[in-house]
């Protein structure tokens, strides 16, 4: 009797272990798996149910004004092969914004970016070329916004280790 309990005690622990294993991979599944950190940028694949994606990203240095309570910066390059998607700008400044208030600039060029809620994206595979181009050799690029409530928000990004990232990227969802 004393063997038979011991047996079926052995059974339970294996069965949670196994269910925690599978539980773990599950979570595990939809989260973004880093294929690269270079210096201020990072390069992440996901697997969705569209498919695979993969992006390269970096937040800002430096933020203002504080006084301004906002969520998380964040500037992307996205590709989605499976939607026929490459080279996607997005980017957000942890706010909802103003209709059509958000700018990228680096030195004396300027990009106009629409805005939805708290996302922004450049309008078409054009400027997103003429963008990335522009990452690839700045050294700097300021994002400008207003939130909805009409003040201004100023994020400077760092694009050093932005090649490498949007390379890395690339050629994972090639």
């Amino acid at each position: 009797m004393f063997l038979v309990l011991k047996q079926i005690m052995y059974l339970k622990k294996i069965l949670i272990l196994f269910v925690a294993i599978l539980f773990t991979s599950q979570l595990n599944a939809n989260t973004p798996r880093s294929t690269g950190k270079y210096k201020n940028w990072e390069s992440f694949s996901i697997e969705t149910d569209k498919g695979k994606v993969c992006f390269a990203q970096t937040i800002p240095k430096k933020r203002s004004p504080a006084a301004v309570s906002r969520g998380q910066s964040k500037l992307f390059v996205t590709f989605r092969p499976s939607e026929n998607i490459k080279d996607e700008i997005s980017l957000t400044s942890g706010h909802d914004y103003k209709s059509s208030t958000v700018t990228a600039s680096s030195g004396k060029n300027n990009f106009n970016l629409f805005s939805q809620n708290n996302f922004a994206w450049l309008l078409d595979e054009k400027e997103e070329q003429s963008f990335i181009k522009l990452m690839k050799r700045a050294t700097n690029l300021i994002v400008k916004a207003r939130t909805v409530k009409g003040a201004e928000t100023t994020d400077h990004y760092s694009m050093m280790g932005f090649t490498k990232a949007y390379n890395t990227a690339k050629k994972t969802c090639s």
